[in-house]
């Protein structure tokens, strides 16, 4: 192991709103260039290939929500564990946690593809796949698939980086993936006239050629943490805590797939394909936005786990609170586009006037209570970055599974199509007055501690 003097201990000493403005910049940058990414491809599919294949790549989302569960399982909990282990200076440990990275990604990427590769005529017909929109979605899924080890290790080790105190390259690099899919997919889509596959193909592309710069990152023997004889070797216990810790984030990507796969099919049940494709386009405007409190989320998360490891609470309670401010002020802007310009919004998906007129009503609806919805994902996020894995697991869920799902059963029986768009808004709510009480007793607990006390009395009594 090399010197420790790259090690960002400014992480425990450092202004709050200066380190925020440092890791959060660049990611949220990193993000919404990510947000782009996936904009990009709806667009140019959208204009050059038709609505149905709009409609098409929305049945697709479900398995690549699911594909993003499985990367975030691990990448999210090695984030969380480098930057409390960077707290603790425990550099050995967190050396094994950057090997465990590379080693699960590469099997749960695998897997996942051959499962999903096998059966996958049966899998986009229960998302919603119709005669008219399988063709779309299975060319794309398909080459998407073939690259989804290539997507794990790059989205794996992208989060390592950040967490290791890299966060201007991580970002370099989405933004590099997105500006070279933009100039492969109207090349591969017009030009060679490849239709959606060229999307697809774009999108691999650039993420292996990102990956291959992050690997060549990791091999630096000068950095902090590099990869080394023997770290690749699964550690059972590492393994273990780093599941643990992103069961969180797995778990509401696993309920996203599953709320997407039921908003498809009441979606096809009340409104058809088209109506498909309105949610495909709405999810992609509103994206943008909920990436951008990603961003901010993922330049909270080295700094709150750090000062936790370090038992500076009070940093900890400041990086919050400074942090879902922000978070805040972007969904309103999310909102405020949502409720007064939809048409304009939806406009550039797609030139079909049906589709454009059901997008932008759903998109008015989705966006009611907006504002609200940047709190409720910091303070989800904010519990998984101490580690409290049951906390953020229930936040995580809530507005999913336990609020959201019941509504999109029942509203549509009164409400139609209406009824599903309605369902957004209202599990929105219920899901941030959950994560009020649920942060208001942690905060409780943390008046009770001085910088520097055992964190215990917050595992324990919570």
């Amino acid at each position: 192991m090399t010197a420790n003097t790259s090690i960002p201990t400014e992480l425990g000493t450092d202004n709050i709103g200066r380190l925020l403005k440092q890791y959060a910049l660049p990611a949220i940058i990193a993000q919404t260039a990510s947000s782009l990414y996936n904009m990009v491809d709806s667009i140019f599919i959208g204009q050059g290939v038709g609505p149905l294949a709009i409609s098409g790549l929305a049945v697709t989302f479900p398995l690549m929500n699911l594909s993003t569960a499985f990367g975030t399982l691990v990448g999210a909990g090695a984030a969380t564990m480098l930057s409390v282990l960077l707290g603790q200076k425990n550099y050995k440990a967190a050396n094994k946690v950057l090997g465990n990275v590379v080693s699960l990604n590469i099997i749960i990427g695998l897997l996942f593809m051959a499962v999903a590769l096998v059966f996958i005529d049966p899998i986009l017909y229960f998302f919603g796949a119709s005669e008219n929109t399988l063709p779309y979605a299975k060319e794309y899924i398909t080459i998407i698939l073939i690259g989804n080890v290539v997507t794990h290790l790059y989205f794996g080790l992208n989060a390592a980086m950040r967490s290791s105190g890299s966060p201007k390259k991580a970002m370099g690099l989405t933004i590099f993936t997105v500006v070279f899919n933009t100039i492969l997919d109207p090349l591969f889509i017009f030009a060679f006239d490849m239709g959606i596959a060229g999307a697809a193909w774009a999108t691999v592309i650039a993420q292996s050629l990102a990956m291959f710069v992050v690997l060549h990152h990791f091999n630096d023997k000068s950095k902090p943490f590099h990869f080394e004889k023997g770290i690749l070797r699964l550690d059972i216990r590492v393994a273990k805590d780093s599941l643990a810790i992103g069961m969180g984030p797995f778990l509401m990507n696993a309920a996203a797939c599953l709320v997407t796969l039921f908003i498809n099919q009441q979606l096809r049940q009340y409104s058809g394909d088209l109506g498909i494709g309105a949610y495909g386009i709405c999810n992609r405007f509103i994206f943008m936005f909920i990436m951008i409190c990603m961003g901010l989320n993922q330049g909270m998360q080295p700094i709150a786990g750090y000062n936790y490891g370090a038992r500076q609470y009070s940093r900890v309670r400041e990086v919050f609170w400074k942090t879902a401010r922000l978070a805040m002020v972007m969904t309103t802007l999310c909102f405020i586009f949502g409720m007064f310009f939809p048409k304009a919004a939806v406009g550039i998906f797609t030139r079909d006037p049906e589709l454009t007129d059901l997008a932008a009503r759903a998109l008015r609806i989705n966006t009611l209570v907006f504002p609200i919805v940047g709190f409720q994902m910091i303070a989800t996020n904010f519990f998984q970055s101490l580690g409290m894995v049951k906390k953020s697991v229930i936040l995580s869920l809530s507005r999913q599974i336990l609020f959201l799902l019941p509504l999109l059963y029942a509203l549509p029986n009164w409400f139609g199509a209406d009824g599903v768009w309605m369902s957004f808004p209202i599990s929105d709510a219920l899901a941030t007055l959950l994560t009020i009480y649920m942060l208001g007793r942690l905060f409780k607990k943390f008046s009770q501690l001085k910088d520097g006390d055992s964190p215990s009395i917050l595992g324990s009594q919570l």
